[in-house]
């Protein structure tokens, strides 16, 4: 460990799941009655869509400012005021009367959630150095795969059996207890706060420095890549199993469940290769199962969409194993990022946790227009991604994704 603490790490591996769980509770739940939000305000596709594309780009820019905040001030007082934010504006989406009502408070929902999901990778990088985070992230990933297990099908028996508002409240019950465990248990981990984090030109100096740094712009693009590939299927899935394949929301969130359990089986397993060999070798053949699940998920899409034959089988399957390799890329690229900067841990992860929001962000909206056709805009948009990440684990991780740390008197 780099930070002593008393936290042990069974402690520090609940509040690392429940962090980085904030991002699939938030989305995953909601997805389910996405269709329902839709019908409920006579909106179209695009336009509910505005409900997930404004949350994750004021996700992504606030990591842009949660990150020096946290270098400055500490990470516990800028989790518990992103986490009180986080509960408030669940409960104002919840009661929302209008579509612009309710991207307003998703989006600042989107603002909150940043302080947790960025603090996170920031702790990682506090207590462990780079080799021991790749591990603890994927502890933590494995804790986020078995709350995303629960939440597409909690998300689709509660809009069935309730009502959409009634998945949306379950949002500020989770952040409640999240808010209630961080009062009670995290003890702060930045050993250092550094006096300059806030001053601009410092702060300008660091972002450029980090975001030139080739391990950085390794890492980062290997794990924006990969969240865009499941972002693609997240944003899509819904339309896809309930509207053009005719499955009710349960069966739907219950399908979910299995995608991610798919997530969490990729990271045991990262934690079994990183036993073994390298970070970077285990990338590269967690890179061959991206790409086979992408191509056959296109091919299969592409010859059989409009043929009886073709169903659900034909989109799981192949998504599963994506999904492996996805529980690979994900807390290697999370840690590698952040690993050559210990003393600007949070301008780090703001850094990359922006830049995969701001992807995102773009990606909602080619999904969008192209949602005439779920089941074609679902196949190319993960085979797009998928060949990116492979490209990306194969070449440029093999040559810069080696750990390095930057010395203190650089940033």
């Amino acid at each position: 460990m780099n930070t002593p603490t008393r936290m042990s790490p069974s402690l520090i591996v609940l509040i690392l799941s429940l962090l980085l769980g904030l991002q699939p509770v938030t989305t995953d739940l909601y997805l389910p009655a996405l269709p329902a939000i839709t019908e409920g305000f006579g909106a179209n596709a695009s336009q509910s869509q505005l409900t997930l594309s404004a949350l994750l780009l004021a996700f992504g820019l606030s990591q842009l400012v949660w990150g020096p905040l946290s270098d400055r001030y500490g990470r516990r007082p800028v989790l518990l005021v992103g986490m009180v934010a986080y509960t408030a504006a669940s409960i104002a989406s919840a009661l929302s009367q209008t579509l612009d009502v309710l991207v307003i408070a998703r989006a600042i929902q989107g603002a909150a959630m940043g302080a947790g999901v960025m603090v996170s990778r920031a702790m990682v990088r506090d207590l462990y150095a780079p080799a021991q985070g790749a591990t603890m992230m994927s502890k933590g990933l494995t804790g986020l795969g078995f709350i995303a297990c629960l939440c597409a099908p909690v998300g689709g028996a509660l809009t069935d059996l309730v009502g959409w508002r009634a998945a949306l409240l379950a949002l500020a019950v989770f952040g409640a207890l999240t808010l209630a465990v961080l009062a009670w248990r995290f003890e702060e981990t930045l050993q250092r706060p550094d006096p300059n984090a806030l001053r601009l030109a410092p702060l300008l100096r660091a972002n450029v420095e980090i975001i030139r740094h080739p391990v950085f712009l390794t890492w980062c693009a290997l794990s924006a890549a990969s969240y865009l590939g499941l972002f693609t299927f997240l944003a899509t899935s819904s339309f896809v199993f309930t509207r053009a394949m005719g499955m009710s929301r349960t069966a739907y969130g219950l399908l979910m469940f299995t995608m991610s359990a798919s997530y969490i089986l990729g990271t045991f397993w990262c934690r079994w290769m990183l036993r073994r060999t390298s970070v970077h070798r285990t990338v590269a053949v967690a890179g061959v199962l991206t790409l086979t699940g992408a191509l056959s998920l296109a091919v299969l899409a592409h010859w059989g969409h409009d043929r009886a034959w073709y169903g659900p089988w034909a989109v799981i399957l192949p998504f599963y194993i994506f999904m492996i390799g996805h529980g690979v890329h994900q807390p290697c690229g999370q840690s590698g990022a952040v690993g050559p900067f210990p003393h600007r841990a949070g301008t780090a992860s703001a850094l990359n946790g922006f830049l995969m929001m701001l992807g995102a962000f773009f990606m909602g909206g080619w999904i969008g227009q192209h949602l005439d056709q779920p089941v074609l805009a679902l196949a190319d948009g993960v085979l797009i991604w998928g060949c990116c990440i492979t490209a990306i684990a194969w070449t440029a991780v093999q040559r810069h994704g080696r750990p390095q740390v930057v010395p203190c008197a650089t940033t």
